[in-house]
């Protein structure tokens, strides 16, 4: 009954958005609902219908109106909300997010849109294909209707330079024919071929000197009579093309501006303050760059010869420093006879110091909800190179109001960072990538962490790590040195009667230091127009292994340094994620994980802060934080309240998504979730949580489905999640599918999982 009240609202409103929609529309007007394709192909034509379909609707003008069970819903948002009385107010962002102009019957002219398609074809190489169209109309609706007949395709036979043996031709010749032309014999006619590869070849020139050069002074026409559907596609440089244009250019001279003022109307020129420093002549006329900064940043030097990637990359370098609101640069002809370039940047610095505040509310998947209030302090250009010095701080409290103890968490935390902008490692220096320079973080921070019933904890650490890419695809992390050391105080009474019932209990206050360093390499070759596009993701994680050798520990706890015991252990990791465009609406998202972690002599497991956890709303979906692994082992409600961390030192993940778009920015997913953890030791959760040769029967398996609201700053996600596969249930129940009853309202309580976050999972 509910469902039919449901129904029977749900065609109500339809029915008077149609006929609020029906009085907007003006006399002798309808509104366009859609468009049909017909297409006829010659059996000459191996290209399939869907291809050419998706070729001929981009030529098909306008776009008809989006319309959900019969009416044009967007375009009664559109009137519903009405005219805004500001054109960037909130009111206009709503009718714009939520509603669509009306597109009337007068804008669809299928003779010029027919012309349009058999323009289409012919850029393709369909030439003599034939295209028609007419409407139909009902009630206030319009649909257009197109009848195309396609005709073989035809082919690039041969190329031909029409040399006039200039240099410049030469230069395009050789540019042409070096193997990655989007050109070839043998291929298909394609005029957007053809004009990618202008790009392409002017591209090529602007790296050799040819400053003024650009795509319209080449030409290309097509000799379509030699026959057996076969082209030949003459090249040349059109006759038109000015002298000065023909020849490369070399750097006569480079002026740096960096105090230069937008709303300043004269350029300071009178040389006061100039410095001639690496060729370079810079007018810091209030000293606030070292020089050495823009030698770094400047690519290219006088006497070479001009190259569109080395002025590219320049500026990339000038804006990714972070330290200049505005970045422009200006080329002028120095000398027409020796043909010479002055270069003048442009450089309005960005303001030096900002205080930023934040106030967040959160809850946990722990049943902790909270809040936090953090200030970050940055000043930009903290010792005149563009190093940027940040001091951040927060003060935050989890209060467990699911939790009948009511054992809440504060947290108070401060962390200093400098970020150079180079590489700052002492007696080492790298060959940088001209277009990623590389940076250097230093960071040393503090967090007090307090458990109100149970214990304080206190965490130090220091991080020196420099970021580089060797090219485009590949990325790198190393850290040299990554120390920090945990101490626990004022541990409870309460605690140690736990603990005694318990004695795992006790890892969680036993004071430890990491003596560290890693590596990670990011790998990701495709590019954002790519069909299937993969990134790979690997590091490895190193402690106490100098210091276990040194002091040769042997057993678990039995070595320390400064009073404190370090941990020895070797981590690897490796991520592989697979995404895969199916079409516009559609897109299927794949995951693996694997953690490796391998504690040893002076430590049994990996350190709290480096444990793989499992669960929750980006890994095990339908599971929440903490109630599930590690292996076969379910975590009690005591240990939910008094580990920070339920955890292991081996992990495997398995993640596939299918995303689909639902109505405008409300987009969907089904997902299905593999893993588990698993501990090397039997130390924290015994026998059950240890991996094994078995350790393929002991992966939790979740399903799911979930929306996604894009509001384009951010992402809004919501997961609903149901346990397919419980590992700690016996062997052969652990499938619990057939227990699935979504009637029940205590399955719904003991096995839905509701995840609300921002962001994709991955």
């Amino acid at each position: 009954m509910r469902t039919q009240s449901i129904a029977v609202l749900l065609v109500g409103l339809l029915c008077l958005s149609a006929c609020s929609v029906r009085r907007y529309i003006p006399k002798n007007e309808k509104i366009f609902r859609s468009y049909n394709i017909e297409i006829e192909k010659s059996p000459e034509v191996k290209t399939r219908k869907k291809a050419l379909l998706s070729e001929i609707k981009i030529a098909v003008q306008p776009k008809p109106n989006k319309f959900f069970l019969g009416q044009p819903w967007k375009v009664w948002w559109w009137y519903a909300i009405g005219t805004p009385k500001k054109e960037r107010g909130f009111t206009a962002f709503i009718r714009k997010r939520l509603g669509e102009p009306p597109v009337f019957s007068s804008r669809v002219n299928t003779v010029n849109t027919a012309t349009s398609i058999e323009s289409r074809l012919e850029n393709l190489g369909y030439f003599k294909s034939t295209a028609s169209g007419d409407t139909s109309s009902n009630s206030y609706f319009i649909k257009a209707h197109y009848k195309v007949k396609v005709k073989p395709r035809y082919y690039i036979d041969s190329i031909t330079w029409v040399n006039d043996s200039s240099a410049l031709l030469k230069q395009l010749i050789r540019a042409q024919g070096r193997g990655n032309s989007l050109i070839k014999s043998g291929d298909p006619y394609n005029l957007d071929n053809i004009s990618a590869e202008r790009q392409r070849l002017d591209l090529s020139l602007k790296n050799r000197g040819y400053y003024y050069f650009n795509p319209n002074y080449l030409m290309a026409y097509v000799d379509s009579t030699i026959g057996n559907r076969k082209v030949h596609l003459y090249l040349n440089i059109k006759n038109t093309t000015p002298d000065y244009v023909r020849y490369p250019y070399k750097i006569n001279k480079i002026n740096i501006y960096p105090n230069f003022s937008l709303t300043s109307e004269i350029l300071d020129s009178s040389g006061k303050g100039l410095i001639v420093y690496d060729t370079l002549n810079i007018l810091d006329t209030q000293i606030i760059f070292k020089p050495k900064l823009f030698a770094q940043s400047i690519t290219y030097r006088p006497g070479r010869t001009y190259s569109s990637r080395a002025q590219n990359a320049t500026l990339s370098r000038l804006i990714n420093l972070n330290v200049f609101k505005f970045v422009k640069n200006r080329f002028e002809i120095a000398d027409t006879i020796a043909r010479k370039l002055d270069v003048n940047y442009y450089l309005t610095p960005a303001k030096k110091r900002s205080l930023q505040g934040s106030i967040e509310a959160f809850s946990k998947e722990n049943s902790y909800i909270g809040a936090q209030v953090g200030m970050i302090w940055r000043n930009r250009n903290a010792f005149k190179g563009a190093e940027l010095v940040s001091i951040k701080t927060s003060l935050g409290a989890e209060l467990a109001f699911a939790d009948s103890v009511k054992n809440n968490n504060y947290r108070l935390s401060g962390e200093i960072t400098l970020k150079v902008p180079r590489y700052a490692v002492p007696l080492l220096k790298g060959n940088e990538n001209l277009l990623y320079p590389p940076v250097t973080n230093m960071v040393l921070g503090y967090e007090l962490l307090r458990k109100q019933l149970f214990y304080t904890k206190n965490l130090t650490h220091a991080r020196y790590e420099v970021s580089w890419r060797k090219s485009r695809s590949k990325s790198f992390t190393l850290s040299p040195i990554s120390l920090s050391a945990l101490y626990a105080t004022n541990i409870s009474d309460t605690f140690y009667r736990q603990a005694e019932v318990n004695p795992a209990l006790l890892l969680n206050v036993y004071s430890e230091a990491i003596l560290g360093s890693y590596l990670s390499f990011t790998y990701s070759p495709s590019r954002p127009r790519d069909k299937n596009t993969w990134i790979f993701n690997s590091s490895i994680d190193l402690s106490g292994n100098l210091a276990g050798l040194i002091t040769g520990a042997k057993t678990f706890r039995q070595k320390a340094i400064f009073k404190t015991p370090f941990a020895q252990y070797i981590k690897a990791d490796a991520e592989f994620l697979f995404f895969r465009h199916l079409d516009k609406t559609m897109d299927w998202a794949n995951r693996f994980q694997l953690g490796l972690g391998f504690p040893y002599n002076n430590s049994a497991m990996l350190p709290i802060t480096k444990q793989y956890v499992i669960g929750g709303s980006s890994l095990l979906r339908g599971f929440a934080m903490r109630s599930v692994g590690p292996g076969t082992y379910k975590p009690t409600a005591e240990d939910q309240k008094l580990f920070q961390i339920i955890g292991g030192d081996f992990k495997l993940l398995l993640n596939s998504e299918l995303r689909f778009q639902i109505i405008g920015r409300l987009k969907g997913a089904a997902f299905a979730d593999v893993g588990n953890i698993w501990t090397k030791d039997t130390i924290m959760f015994g026998k059950a949580a240890q991996i094994n040769k078995y350790w393929f029967k002991e992966l939790a398996v979740t399903s799911g489905f979930g929306l996604r609201f894009d509001a384009t700053v951010i992402l809004i996600r919501v997961d609903l999640g149901i346990p397919l596969r419980k590992p700690y249930l016996p062997e052969g129940e652990r499938w619990v599918i057939k227990d699935i009853q979504p009637g029940s309202a205590k399955w719904r309580r003991d096995n839905l999982v509701l995840n609300i976050a921002l962001g994709y999972p991955f």
